[in-house]
């Protein structure tokens, strides 16, 4: 084990089905490897069918591998609390029963006094008006899943999608983390072209915005609620006026949606937890994935990459070094 891996850490969350649990850590800054398994209980190397039936004492849970000095465990702790319901105890969502319940699993003391300090702030925000019951247990022996159950929402996407959103997980997330909109305090906050184009759908010039013809090295965030979306690294000239990248910085702060207006069937793209209108996603990109995320310069901020730390993005340095 060379330097850099002796200062890997590992984080054990358990946040219901564990199909869900992956894909909201994937692609962070310093996260290393992310696996579905079974911990808590005491039978030794369960199955998939024999932590469903509630006998093992397991429950489904993800062990992530992950640089702190990259991405702290206090960021990956309000990134799990923003996957789960953590006022039921009984599992999650439309899945029940003692296997799907939530826990965080501390590894030395110093996530325990972090974990307990986080649940602490969650409940003092008044953000769930019932108690929080999610426990902070000591980790225990961690076994992996069956390979069918690794990066599931990669191997069966159209079944991952139906079934996250099924579940009413993506309903829940959306209805208690999305940021609040004050629409009048983002008039006065923006110009009138921002607050067009990503409170009303509106569309810039081409050739015509701040983004499309630039090139320093940085990220691009939600003008309206900061999240990242976009690295200069992925950005490309696609000769159609509007900035152009081959991916998000991270999946997870973008969602889709069909937009059938203008009597075109295209795909919107829009900030998860903002719900800014940025643009459209079309498949001819020149990326490994084919993609081209066609966005308003209007819905962005950029960072330089010299100023990341000091707005508040200093994990994201990681990606020019």
């Amino acid at each position: 084990m060379n330097s850099t891996q002796s200062s890997y850490e590992k984080a054990t969350f358990a946040g219901g089905c564990f199909w869900c649990m992956v894909s909201p850590f994937e692609d962070l800054p310093g996260v290393i490897k992310i696996v579905s398994g079974y911990t808590g209980g005491h039978t030794e190397n369960p199955t998939y069918e024999e932590v469903c039936s509630e006998t093992t004492g397991h429950v489904e849970a993800v062990q992530i591998t992950y640089d702190p000095n990259i991405f702290p465990y206090e960021k990956l702790l309000e990134l799990f609390w923003q996957q789960i319901d953590p006022t039921d105890s009984g599992g999650q969502f439309h899945d029940r029963g003692s296997s799907y319940q939530t826990a965080i699993f501390y590894h030395n003391e110093e996530q325990r006094l972090k974990a307990e300090a986080s649940k602490q702030a969650l409940e003092q925000s008044g953000r769930f008006d019932k108690p929080i019951v999610t426990p902070i247990l000591p980790a225990k022996t961690f076994y992996e899943a069956e390979e069918y159950h690794q990066n599931y929402h990669k191997k069966n996407p159209a079944h991952y999608k139906r079934y996250s959103i099924g579940s009413g997980r993506v309903d829940f997330i959306e209805r208690h983390w999305s940021k609040p909109i004050d629409k009048e305090a983002l008039k006065s906050k923006l110009t009138p072209l921002q607050y067009a184009v990503t409170q009303n759908n509106g569309t810039e010039r081409p050739f015509e915005n701040e983004f499309w013809n630039h090139h320093g090295e940085g990220i691009y965030v939600d003008i309206v609620s900061g999240e990242p979306l976009f690295s200069s690294l992925d950005k490309f000239d696609s000769d159609c006026g509007w900035p152009s990248f081959t991916k998000p910085i991270r999946k997870y702060h973008i969602k889709e949606k069909l937009d059938l207006s203008h009597m075109m069937v295209r795909t919107e793209v829009r900030s998860r937890f903002g719900d800014s209108h940025l643009g459209h996603v079309f498949n001819d990109g020149p990326g490994p994935d084919g993609l081209r995320y066609c966005i308003n310069s209007a819905a962005l901020r950029f960072i330089p990459k010299e100023d990341l730390e000091k707005e508040g993005y200093g994990e994201y340095r990681v990606l020019f070094e």
